[in-house]
């Protein structure tokens, strides 16, 4: 059987399964002309808003109308929260890295008064006063 057959039949079962199914109707949106269609039953009902609902849910808000007071407020709020807490983490990476600083500033700081003492001690002929004034 070749693959075109395989198309055809899975094509013909689903359009036997849609046309023999009761549970929908019809999925589209009128514009409320016609007369009244017959309340949903069952499962339909669960799934599909009435056709008033349905026909203004894409004019509530287009993308040139302007943003309700509370969709405004709501957006701000979370702009500043996540402002907030940018403004904290970078508080505390840049309070880590000042420690981190002044931990190696005090480190190199010792070492080369170690080294500083030790060149002293080494170069130290007992003629003069340890620790000339010029130093």
């Amino acid at each position: 059987m070749s693959w075109t057959h395989l198309v055809f039949l899975s094509l013909l079962a689903t359009l036997l399964i849609l046309t023999l199914s009761t549970g929908v109707r019809s999925a589209s949106v009128t514009d409320g002309r016609e007369g009244k269609a017959a309340e949903p039953k069952g499962s339909a009902r669960r799934v599909f808003m009435p056709e008033a609902d349905a026909a203004n849910f894409f004019k509530k808000r287009s993308r040139r109308s302007a943003k309700h007071e509370a969709e405004v407020l709501a957006e701000q709020r979370v702009r500043l929260s996540a402002d907030e807490r940018r403004r904290e983490y970078y508080d505390e990476q840049r309070n880590e890295f000042e420690n981190y600083v002044e931990e190696e500033r005090d480190e190199q700081d010792e070492r080369t008064r170690e080294k500083t003492e030790q060149w002293r001690e080494f170069h130290y002929d007992g003629l003069y006063p340890r620790y000339p004034r010029g130093w």
